[in-house]
């Protein structure tokens, strides 16, 4: 048998206790969820609404109203999507809001664990999983409603966007949960910030049909080049331009940008729960 030495030694153990830690974290919240399976179907039923409803608002549209041989609810379709893994990913923060209220955070704290990222790792790992599991069934309903067939390397395109823009929301969600002082704050400030941030994208309506104001806004707005990028793959158009105000983008430039976002709110949520005090 070959001897380590031992600082190999105590880091192939540090990462074992590591894993064991995002795992039990992360079991928790599923088990969470499964005793409340309410807020999983709610986050299925919203968008849902927001699909029949819009999508029928405007199904006498005249085919190529907003994009050239486009309809309506094809061109719905990728704004709910993101709007869906929207809202589950803001809600990520709730849980770890709650377990501060509670007093369960200060035992994990005081606990002896190897590392806080755990408590990032297993919020990130539980929201994506659920956000995905969410935004398939978003999909798969939207395909046998507007019979639009997504091919295999498309949806794979689709997966990696989403997984994105959950990445970066959750990570936002949970630095407020460690921020805010409680819950009510914390809802108060979804509320707020919900409704407005999907109608200051190109969810419902393209760039050209918005005001100037609004054509800033949703340039600025990280979750128009999220729906860009998933409308640029759901239409299966290879000329299919993302446009701003500024500049037209392609489906590389518009991944760069989502991927930059992501490693920043990711990088500053880390660096907030490694130093933050209780």
């Amino acid at each position: 048998m070959k001897l380590q030495p031992t600082s190999i030694l105590n880091q192939n153990v540090n990462y074992i206790y590591k894993h064991n830690e995002v795992y039990s974290l992360t079991k928790r919240l599923y088990v969470q969820a499964k005793r409340r399976p309410a807020l999983l179907i709610a986050g299925i039923i919203q968008p849902l609404l927001w699909l029949i409803l819009f999508g029928s608002l405007f199904q006498n549209a005249p085919i190529g109203f907003f994009i050239t041989n486009l309809k309506y609810n094809v061109f719905l379709s990728p704004g709910i999507i993101v709007f869906t893994c929207f809202s589950g990913a803001i809600n990520a923060g709730l849980p770890m809001m709650f377990d501060r209220e509670f007093g369960f955070l200060n035992r994990i704290l005081v606990s002896p664990i190897i590392s806080r990222d755990c408590l990032l790792f297993s919020s990130i790992c539980f929201i994506t999983s659920v956000t995905v599991m969410q935004t398939l069934s978003i999909i798969l309903f939207s395909i046998i409603t507007t019979k639009h067939i997504i091919y295999l390397s498309n949806l794979i395109i689709i997966l990696l966007i989403i997984v994105l823009i959950t990445l970066s929301i959750a990570s936002v969600s949970i630095c407020l949960g460690f921020i805010l002082p409680g819950h009510i704050e914390f809802l108060a400030l979804i509320f707020i910030i919900n409704l407005p941030t999907l109608f200051s994208s190109t969810a419902l309506a393209p760039l050209s049909f918005m005001p100037s104001w609004l054509q800033i806004l949703a340039s600025l707005n990280p979750l128009t080049y999220a729906i860009e990028s998933i409308r640029y793959a759901y239409i299966q158009n290879p000329i299919y331009y993302i446009h701003n105000i500024w500049m037209n983008l392609n489906i590389l430039d518009n991944l760069a940008i989502l991927s930059f976002i992501c490693l920043i709110c990711f990088y500053y949520t880390r660096q907030m729960i490694s130093h933050k005090s209780y």
